[in-house]
């Protein structure tokens, strides 16, 4: 399986950001040379490809009963800025090969296996993760597509047309019964498996994500001229809020609650003036929806009380709140005993981090299959899995796309 390692090494070189960084923001040159390269590589063992208005692509390998829903496979290539290449291109280049292997064998699915590479699984343009996943369960629709904006304040349809995806945008979601199952191949982005020395994870639960964007308007001033008890500092509002947002997830009731506030800016941004607005982003997510929504509630109540007792101007909005999903049982044995068919150790797990199989999840029966990652870390450059653990990644896919295709 030399060649998939090679691939992920070609496909890393297309980044706006200098080896061995990533950064492959959705719509860029940088995005659309990527899926040049994978939809040739698709081709090139006979795959039939299509892509829908949004970009997410699809390559289907032909079962012996057409007619049947097909078993889908698949992940993301877009990288957030300065990141690594294993999350998300795993899963996508990871199911060419486990597809190339299962013709190697000359086996024939009876239901079509497709590889979808879906568009745009992180927030980095538009602020809302899995927007292809999103769009083709029909979690956002075409409607709330077009009020999406990037941090330039283009609209999201002019920015997709620019990039060449002028299809309808009705069109992206799929039906109820497109897919008789999902299996997505990820890195584990945590450190569970590796700690434990285990080879294959698989997955049960995925967590529950939410999004806030919370804006803060204070009053500026001179930093040497504005005494301290009459100050209305956005910023220093904002400080403390991001400080309730880490308090809050401690202090649930569920070890699964995390929060993070990774966006916080302020204005005017100089050293010798009063923070007159600031504006934060805060992801906080749970695999329990009970515990994920107090949390929530508590969060909104602080930031009314921290804006109240200094003055400031607040406004919060809600961008995503997400439902967990709960993975088919019968998927998890299906890929359970692929895995230890082949000898390698397994651990029935959760997802914490979230991933397009979420939304598979609200149609299908769907699982995903994890392979460690080295001291866990992920969404950097030395994010890292090894080409043995990929493999056995790609071959534990490969015959758990076997068993449910056949």
């Amino acid at each position: 399986m030399n060649r998939i390692h090679q691939e992920l090494d070609t496909l890393a070189r297309f980044s706006s950001s200098e080896f061995p960084s990533v950064t492959r923001v959705l719509y860029t040159q940088e995005d659309l040379n990527a899926r040049d390269y994978f939809i040739g590589l698709c081709e090139e063992i006979g795959l039939k490809v299509r892509v829908d208005a949004i970009g997410n692509t699809y390559a289907r390998w032909e079962g012996t009963a057409p007619e049947l829903a097909a078993v889908g496979t698949g992940s993301h290539i877009d990288a957030i800025p300065l990141s690594g290449q294993y999350d998300g291109t795993v899963g996508v280049f990871g199911g060419l090969e486990a597809i190339r292997y299962l013709k190697s064998l000359d086996f024939k699915p009876k239901r079509s296996i497709e590889l979808v590479l879906f568009t745009a699984e992180e927030p980095t343009r538009f602020a809302i993760g899995c927007l292809g996943s999103r769009m083709m369960s029909g979690q956002l629709t075409p409607e709330q597509a077009l009020k999406l904006k990037d941090k330039e304040g283009g609209f999201f349809n002019d920015i997709r047309e620019a990039a060449g995806f002028k299809g309808d945008l009705n069109d992206v979601k799929l039906s109820e019964n497109y897919y008789h199952a999902f299996v997505e191949l990820h890195i584990e982005q945590g450190p569970r498996l590796e700690k434990e020395n285990l080879d294959i994870g698989i997955v049960d639960k995925i967590a529950a994500p939410s999004t806030l964007i919370v804006k803060l308007i204070g009053e500026g001033g001179h930093a040497g001229a504005v005494l301290m008890p009459i100050r209305k500092d956005a910023g220093v509002a904002g400080a403390e809020i991001m400080m309730a947002v880490e308090r809050i997830a401690k202090d649930s009731e569920s070890e699964d609650t995390v929060a993070t506030t990774g966006i916080f800016d302020i204005l005017p941004r100089a050293v010798n003036s009063i923070p007159k607005e600031a504006y934060l982003e805060i992801d906080l997510r749970d695999t329990n929806i009970e515990t994920r929504d107090k949390a929530l509630a508590d969060l909104k109540q602080e930031i009314a009380e921290i804006c109240e007792k200094r003055h400031i101007k607040y406004s919060i909005e809600l961008l995503n709140c997400d439902p967990p999903a709960t993975c088919d049982e019968n998927l998890v044995h299906t890929a359970e005993k692929a895995a230890k068919g082949l000898g390698y150790s397994t651990k029935v797990m959760t997802s914490h981090a979230y991933h397009d199989s979420l939304f598979m999840a609200q149609l299908f029966p769907t699982t995903m299959i994890f392979i460690p990652s080295k001291d866990g870390v992920s969404h950097r450059p030395d994010e890292y899995s090894s080409p043995e653990e990929i493999d056995k990644g790609v071959q534990t896919l490969a015959l758990t796309l076997k068993d449910v295709a056949s």
